[in-house]
């Protein structure tokens, strides 16, 4: 994140069948990012993606 401060962000993950929906809540906004996953892949990739992905909409938020 710019200004090298680390946002405080929650990350949920729900299974549901053979895919997991990893959410990624930023703490101070309530902005979310959502991403579909498969089940075999890693808890720190999904969590991973879920927050680059909160990233890119806060930077594109602040362009506005």
């Amino acid at each position: 994140m710019p200004g090298g401060e680390k946002p405080e962000v929650y990350v949920e993950l729900i299974v549901q069948g053979n895919v997991v929906k990893a959410t990624a809540i930023h703490a101070k906004t309530g902005l979310e990012a959502t991403i579909v996953g498969p089940a075999g892949a890693g808890r720190a990739a999904l969590e991973a993606a879920a927050v680059r992905k909160l990233e890119y909409l806060l930077k594109k938020q602040r362009e506005r």
